[in-house]
């Protein structure tokens, strides 16, 4: 019975709408000026011979009204005649924004807004643009910005001419940042970790002092990825948020949960059948030394990694690893790494989009994945790793859409740039006056990825200089092209009677030999002038004169860390060896240096480090070693003695040995002062020797340990972050000279 009240429903509504149907014979259209009469019944889905309805009517007035080509729209339908009664929507002749002086900005504006030159103009959608436009402002900094819009008619054309007149006003300004929540971790820390900067004076040039949204959500997420690697896998960063007060500046508040530390239980790996497990003995290496040990998000990548490596090396192309978890005893998890075939595809184009000053090859020589390869899951996230690790971009973003066919690929790479600079200050104090020094670094200089530094340093008797140039990926060869200009003087005239000069200039090469192996040829020239009076000693002025120098250096680096920035396990070995081309004395030089880290207390993150320092120089000849050329002890690995100060002397100067050695212990200590936010204190002991007098065997009774112990503290001022130590000599010599204070002080630009 339903059934049957149901079709004569259906029926009745059917028949009911055939009989206010009507054909349509004739179509009349008025009003329109631009719009052709054809073109409104195309939008309008209108056709002659047609029946013609009110629904079938309201639905073509919805599509004319859609295009936004109209204001007032009548139709109407008699006698098998369509009347179309329209009145257009005046066309914007030309619009124009000012009060933006930032060419970039302008054209993401432009870019955003609906409404543009030749397009319909409507109040509506011009509300809706200026929302949009200043929300664009606020994501970029400009909270205080006001918009003022005004239309200059032709009615005659039925057109306007459009003006947004923006005052951008003052950014908003970061005065203070806050952490707060059940972190577990000091702020002075998480501010290293963050992009966003608390707004000083003198950074004038950083844009990561205003408040910005884009640059708060990669907050987040880097906050989210540094709790990982600390353990802590169930972190949440809750909400973040900002106070504004009366003088223009923004107190801008992370809120995080934390949550308890995790650690790797079992780790296991699937594979399809016709893979051989054999080929992936290492990475089932790596499980069993990560059992038992704090999760870590870079564990993870390093295991992805090595996947990795295996699938280019066997020609695993097409692969993928995903990975499964799961969680016991409250705080262990098990992991398993599933690697599977994955769909084939191929790329067929990069996009890079956003780089407005790094140029496009600095991005592109990171791809493992090129245009034409395979698309390797694997290697395409390994590729925006090696971008995000180049330290210029606030984030990298990808993404992969379809190309023109079904197995090609497109890959839109977006990229945001940050403040590539760096000034640095340090002093010293202690039984021989003061030292000064300085120090400029820029990262990306004029968007070539090329690393420029310069350093500065002076003391009560002597002043050096150096530059020094850096181009990764040289020639498209992945090696790393480095250049460096020194310049020495020492003048020891009134003291000890004489005076040394040095310019010096190398260019050499870095690259990856083998896995974790690096290798640096370096070539070396340099032109010395030492000059003397009657107050020098007679090897001294045996040595008066000038020289030229070539030499050929090289030095190998085995770095096993598990990270390069704040290591927590792993170790690093080096060697140095610098060899005479043409030289005066011919003088072979010997440096090795050995490192090794360890977590000394897990849930404190308290880690120890032990390093190892040796310098060796000699003449091949058997002639003496140059006083300019002879082994020094590094102001760092003898921490409380200043540096050139230790070690052999004649006539009342420091001439250094032929050997040094130095050993050097430390930790970090997390437990003491946990209260103070923006304090980081360390502990260390020094021990080292500075020995061998090859002209003169009577001048080496300085020969003996010396050894120092002391605290380092880290501190956030307001002016920046500043480190100094406090060292007491424990070991020494009456003839050394000790430095009790010394700090740095460090900011970005």
């Amino acid at each position: 019975m339903l059934k049957i009240l149901i079709k004569i429903l259906i029926f009745s509504l059917f028949f009911m709408s055939s009989i206010s149907a009507e054909q349509i014979k004739n179509i009349e259209v008025s009003g329109n000026q631009r719009i052709s009469k054809e073109t409104i019944l195309v939008l309008g889905n209108i056709d002659k011979n047609q029946d013609f309805n009110n629904d079938k009517l309201n639905n073509s007035l919805k599509k004319l009204y859609d295009t936004n080509f109209f204001s007032d729209i009548k139709m109407s339908l008699s006698n098998g005649l369509l009347t179309i009664r329209v009145d257009e929507n005046p066309i914007i002749e030309d619009i124009e924004i000012t009060g933006i002086k930032n060419k970039s900005f302008l054209e993401k504006i432009y870019e955003n807004i609906v409404l543009k030159n030749r397009v319909s103009f409507t109040e509506d959608q011009l509300k809706k643009d200026i929302v949009l436009i200043k929300n664009v402002l606020k994501t970029n900094g400009y909270y205080f910005a006001k918009l003022k819009s005004s239309i200059i008619p032709n009615k005659s054309l039925n057109s306007i001419r459009l003006k947004l007149d923006i005052d951008q006003g003052e950014k908003a300004r970061i005065k203070k940042i806050i952490f707060i929540g059940d972190k577990n971790i000091k702020d002075k820390k998480l501010l290293e970790v963050i992009a966003s900067e608390e707004h000083k004076f003198w950074k004038f040039v950083s844009d990561k002092v205003y408040l910005n949204q884009s640059i708060i959500e990669l907050d987040k997420r880097l906050l989210k990825n540094y709790y990982r690697n600390q353990g802590y896998h169930k972190v949440k960063v809750l909400n973040s948020f900002a106070e504004f007060n009366d003088k223009g500046f923004f107190k801008l508040i992370f809120n995080i949960d934390s949550g308890k530390q995790y650690y790797f239980n079992n780790l296991k790996i699937n594979l399809p059948d016709n893979y051989k497990r054999q080929d992936f003995k290492k990475v089932e290496k790596i499980f069993k030394k990560l059992k038992g040990k704090r999760y870590s998000l870079d564990s993870i990548k390093t295991i992805l990694d090595e996947i990795d490596k295996i699938a280019s090396a066997r020609l695993y192309d097409f692969i993928s690893a995903k990975v499964e978890e799961t969680i016991y005893d409250d705080n262990k998890i098990d992991f398993t790494f599933n690697v599977a075939d994955s769909d084939k595809f191929y790329v067929e184009r990069i996009n890079i989009l956003g780089n407005f000053n790094t140029i496009e090859e600095v991005v592109r020589n990171k791809f493992i994945v090129d245009e034409g390869d395979p698309l390797n899951t694997l290697l395409y996230n390994k590729s925006l790793d090696q971008i995000r690790a180049l330290g210029i971009f606030r984030f990298v973003r990808g993404e992969i859409e379809n190309g023109s066919n079904e197995n090609l690929k497109v890959i839109n790479l977006t990229v945001e740039e940050k403040p590539t600079g760096e000034i640095s200050l340090s002093a010293g104090v202690g039984t021989n006056g003061t030292s000064l020094g300085a120090g400029i670094k820029e990262r990306n200089f004029l968007g070539k990825g090329i690393n420029l530094t310069t350093n500065f340093e002076l003391s009560d008797d002597s002043v050096t200089g150096q530059f020094v140039y850096s181009k990764p990926n040289f020639a498209y060869t992945d090696n790393t092209l480095f250049t460096s200009i020194k310049s020495t003087s020492t003048d020891l005239l009134e003291t000890t009677g004489y005076k040394q000069t040095e310019f010096g200039f190398s260019v050499g090469t870095e690259y990856e030999q083998y896995e974790n192996l690096f290798f640096s040829p370096e070539l070396d020239f340099s032109i010395e002038d030492l000059k003397t009076d009657t107050k020098a000693s007679s090897a001294l002025k045996s040595q008066e004169g000038t020289y030229e120098d070539f030499y050929f250096n090289y030095g190998l680096i085995y770095d096993l860390r598990n990270s390069p920035y704040r290591p927590s396990s792993g170790s690093s070995t080096a060697f140095r060896q610098e060899l005479p081309v043409v030289s005066g004395n011919n003088e072979i030089a010997n440096t090795l240096t050995y490192s090794k880290y360890k977590s000394l207390n897990k849930s404190k993150e308290m880690i120890g480090k032990a390093s190892f320092y040796f310098k060796a120089i000699n003449s091949l000849d058997n002639s003496n070693v140059r006083i300019s050329k002879r082994a020094q002890m590094p102001s760092n690995r003898l921490r409380g003695f200043i540096k050139g100060k230790v070690g052999p002397v004649d006539n009342s100067d420091y001439i250094g040995g032929n050997y040094v050695s130095a050993l050097n212990l430390s930790t970090n200590l997390p437990g003491i002062l946990p209260t103070f936010e923006n304090i980081d204190l360390s502990y260390f002991i020094d021990f080292g020797n500075v020995w061998g007098v090859d002209y003169d065997s009577n001048l080496d009774d300085s020969n003996g340990l010396r050894s120092s112990t002391g605290i380092g503290l880290d501190f956030l001022t307001p002016i920046g972050p500043l480190s100094f130590s406090l060292t007491q000599p424990l070991i020494k010599k009456s003839t050394d000279k000790t430095e009790t204070f010394r700090f740095n002080l460090g900011t970005t630009f």
